[in-house]
């Protein structure tokens, strides 16, 4: 689980990074749900939200400039 204060000392092509590789492990994930080999399904929700919050600070930080 990324940290709201982890993503806020990044600059924003660090979070942008941050974004897809979060972005490509859901992708695996939902992937491995549709192959019936996700075990714990609660890991989607989890990078799902991952996702929102570096989305939601990288917004904050491009407002701030």
């Amino acid at each position: 689980m990324t940290k709201a204060a982890e993503l806020r000392q990044k600059d924003v092509a660090g979070i942008e990074a941050e974004i897809k590789s979060l972005q490509k492990a859901h992708f695996g994930l939902r992937m491995q749900k549709a192959t019936q080999q996700l075990g714990n399904t609660g890991t989607l929700r989890a990078t799902r939200r991952d996702i929102a919050r570096a989305k939601t600070i990288l917004a904050e930080k491009q407002a701030a400039k």
